[in-house]
């Protein structure tokens, strides 16, 4: 049986040198079976206990099973109180009150003192309103209760509004007869002189409110004035520095801001503060108005005014 041979002539020097070649690199590139000699110690020491191969020098070792630190290392005392400092706004309240000049610093104390008067006006009128309303309960309660006008204004507080037109209502009864106003007769001169004490005592009550309808038409212009001269300063600094950088615009921009801000924080108490007041002393100026008419018929009926008139 003859055997199948490839005849040399058909594997050219090429193909086996192309052979020769790969086998020479399969045969570096596979790792050495059993460490001989020297080589096996350093080799043994860079595996370590884990039994993980060596790594090239200058790579860390990172084992995935290794437990983190318990607690990381505490940062220094200085850095702990950089970190907890709080930056200063430069472009805040008091920036501008330092930096502004004296144009800025006379609107804002205007917005100032019309803040103050405002909030002064509103408590005073709040406390005076309050013991209008706690003397006309009084009234109600002690007053008609008594037998005749000269005790029941024992009752009354001396001097408050209700005293006041009882007083007026009286004098003008006791004191018609035998002067010039003897030619006005009785039921006129005692309305007149009841009605003029209800004026004064709506004058007193409203004295004041005033102030705060020109705090809330005028706070809003201050302000706005405030406002332009912020931005005529922020254009200022556009023009000297050539540039339109925010770092240059935003002080006085922020001016501006600020002070229309205020001047909106002024008005708007100074008006509902205003309208507030308006309403409660329609409430108070009724009371007072029905008592003034109680007591004028009272003293038109001919009944006593003291133990003198009845004699």
């Amino acid at each position: 049986m003859s055997s199948f041979n490839v005849p040399r002539s058909t594997v050219s020097p090429l193909a086996r040198a192309m052979g020769v070649l790969l086998m020479l690199l399969v045969w570096t590139a596979a790792p050495p079976l059993h460490a001989q000699g020297d080589d096996a110690a350093p080799a043994a020491e860079t595996t370590g206990a884990t039994g993980n191969a060596a790594l090239p020098e200058g790579e860390l070792q990172i084992d995935p099973f290794a437990l983190p630190d318990a607690e990381p290392e505490p940062l220094p005392a200085a850095a702990v109180q950089a970190q907890t400092t709080e930056i200063e706004n430069p472009y805040g309240f008091k920036a501008m009150w330092e930096n502004g000049d004296a144009v800025t610093k006379g609107t804002l104390f205007t917005l100032i003192i019309m803040s103050a008067a405002t909030w002064y006006i509103l408590v005073v009128k709040l406390i005076e309103q309050a013991k209008v309303l706690g003397e006309a309960r009084q009234a109600d309660r002690k007053f008609w209760a008594s037998p005749n006008v000269a005790s029941g204004m024992e009752v009354l507080k001396k001097g408050g509004p209700f005293w006041y037109i009882a007083d007026r209502g009286i004098s003008a009864d006791s004191h018609h007869e035998g002067t010039m106003v003897e030619q006005i007769d009785r039921s006129s001169w005692i309305t007149m002189s009841v009605n003029r004490a209800v004026d004064a005592i709506n004058s007193k009550l409203t004295a004041g409110l005033a102030v705060l309808a020109t705090v809330g038409s005028t706070a809003p212009f201050v302000g706005l004035f405030g406002t332009v001269w912020g931005i005529y300063h922020a254009l200022t600094a556009i023009g000297i520095s050539g540039q339109a950088s925010i770092d240059k615009v935003a002080g006085p921009v922020g001016e501006a801001l600020i002070m229309t801000a205020i001047g909106l924080a002024v008005a708007v108490p100074a008006v509902l503060g205003y309208n507030w007041l308006i309403r409660r002393n329609k409430g108070v100026m009724d009371r007072v108005r029905a008592f003034a008419s109680d007591l004028h018929s009272v003293l038109l009926s001919g009944a006593r005014v003291g133990d003198k008139k009845a004699a």
